[in-house]
């Protein structure tokens, strides 16, 4: 793949930027050494490493410290028949597994029952990360909360070496969702299991003048330092597209310097405030790929630029791969894969 070419009239802006509000000295970047250099310091038992180790040990990117996970909770999230009509082999839970090995993942994150009903198959081949609470849809009128479908004790059960969650912060039922994971991370260290949290934000007044803040900088800034805050191992977030929000909307605390000092437009610099509220990278940031369009590679390519440069921890993308046939969707998850095996593309 050449990324000059997919990249088009972005590559050099993307490629060339250097971070000067948050430099690169200040982080802990991701690298073969990152559980020994980062993690051994940390309060995590030597299986909950052990475990971490493994995700960074499988897949195309073992041994560079970066992360490739497919993940398929949309069957839930936002029903299975958007998610897999377009494809719809992968309403077979063992088609979704496949993928995820055939494209060099490190993970597989999914629902109790998708992994639970191919776990004796597939849990020692690819690490399984449970998806511990969803948002269902069949609910009317919609509503933005979280529920606990599964317990960590069953994701340990079914050989699972991670769980992952959502909070909707900002949104009226974040209270509840904190207390809820936070209590579920701590049993899931306790059973050693790696812990992911999908720090997103959901509130309708964050959406304001035409913007919406649920991308900005500093609010899913604070997002993330939130989820690093209650245990989270990892952390995926999306990526930041503007700044601003607290000030935009007239709510909480935060200071000028955010905005005229540590970030700028640039896309890089401003999800390097999103790596530096993972307490500068101790805490993994993982970046979604986004929902499946009309120019996926670009875009899945273009993504994983930015969030190798920086500081990141890898992309968690899904709909762009198994909403295309098998073979293209492995296509994909290798190009965003080579982004962070190249040695060409480095942090800012």
């Amino acid at each position: 793949m050449d990324v000059l070419e997919v990249l088009g009239g972005e590559a050099e802006p993307l490629l060339q930027h250097e971070c000067r509000g948050i430099p690169r000295d200040l982080l802990q970047v991701p690298g073969p050494d990152f559980v020994d250099r980062v993690f051994a310091l940390t309060d995590r038992s030597p299986v909950v490493l052990r475990n971490l180790q493994m995700l960074f040990n499988t897949g195309r990117l073992a041994g560079s410290g970066y992360l490739s996970i497919l993940p398929v909770d949309q069957g839930v999230e936002h029903s299975a028949g958007a998610s897999f009509a377009p494809n719809p082999i992968y309403f077979d839970p063992e088609r979704l597994v496949r993928l995820a090995i055939e494209g060099g993942c490190s993970a597989v994150a999914s629902t109790l029952g998708v992994l639970g009903s191919v776990s004796r198959r597939y849990a020692h081949r690819i690490p399984f990360l449970v998806k511990l609470n969803h948002n269902e849809l069949l609910t009317y009128p919609a509503i933005a909360d979280q529920t606990l479908f599964a317990s960590v004790e069953q994701a340990f059960d079914l050989g699972a070496v991670a769980v992952g969650a959502t909070i909707y912060f900002g949104s009226e039922a974040s209270r509840r969702q904190i207390e809820e994971v936070s209590e579920a991370f701590a049993r899931a260290h306790a059973l050693g299991m790696v812990t992911v949290l999908w720090a997103y934000l959901r509130n309708d007044a964050f959406k304001k003048d035409g913007v919406d803040y649920h991308e900005s900088a500093d609010l899913t800034g604070q997002g993330n330092h939130l989820a690093a805050t209650i245990g989270a191992d990892i952390v995926k977030q999306k990526q930041a597209t503007n700044n601003g929000g607290y000030p935009a909307i007239g709510f909480g605390k935060t200071h000028p310097r955010v905005y005229d000092t540590l970030t700028s437009a640039h896309p890089i610099d401003l999800v390097r405030y999103q790596v530096a509220n993972c307490y500068m990278g101790r805490i993994g940031l993982i970046n979604s790929g986004g929902p499946s369009g009309d120019n996926d590679l670009q875009q899945a390519v273009r993504t994983a630029v930015i969030n190798k440069r920086a500081g990141g921890m890898g992309l968690i993308s899904g709909r762009k791969a198994f909403q295309r046939p098998m073979a293209e969707g492995v296509e994909l998850l290798n190009a965003i894969q080579d982004v962070f095996l190249s040695k060409d593309i480095t942090i800012a």
